[in-house]
């Protein structure tokens, strides 16, 4: 099991700038990706940006240019330096990991299973 733990959310004005970080802890295999989704209020959860386990980035369209996500692999954390940041920024942000290894259920056994996790949210509101 893995626990993705979540904080820097909060209230900032327009232009201003958060950080936000998200520990994962438990049976993490090296292979991964972590990232950062949101959810406004009546809005389907949309990706912001997410990294693999070697680097490699993917951005939303709305936030590329403010936002960079950044990941320590030795500490299991992912961050989310998001800069410039407007009023459509608010929302639920979670932290999001996935990875492939084996799992078995009680009955079967996986050997390429997809793991799916998510953290608690934090909110972040951008006042104008």
């Amino acid at each position: 099991q893995v626990q993705l733990v979540e904080s820097g959310g909060g209230l900032v004005q327009a232009g201003g700038s958060l950080r936000l970080s998200c520990a994962a802890s438990g049976s993490i295999f090296s292979s991964n990706a972590m990232g950062w989704y949101r959810q406004a209020p009546g809005k389907q959860r949309e990706l912001v940006a997410a990294s693999s386990s070697v680097g490699i980035t993917n951005y939303a369209d709305s936030v590329k240019g403010r936002f960079t996500i950044s990941r320590d692999n030795a500490k299991n954390t992912v961050y989310l330096q998001m800069n410039s940041l407007k009023p459509e920024d608010t929302a639920v942000y979670y932290c999001n990991l996935k990875t492939t290894g084996p799992h078995y259920d009680g009955t079967y056994y996986y050997r390429d299973y997809d793991y799916d996790y998510w953290g608690q949210g934090t909110q972040v509101t951008v006042s104008s």
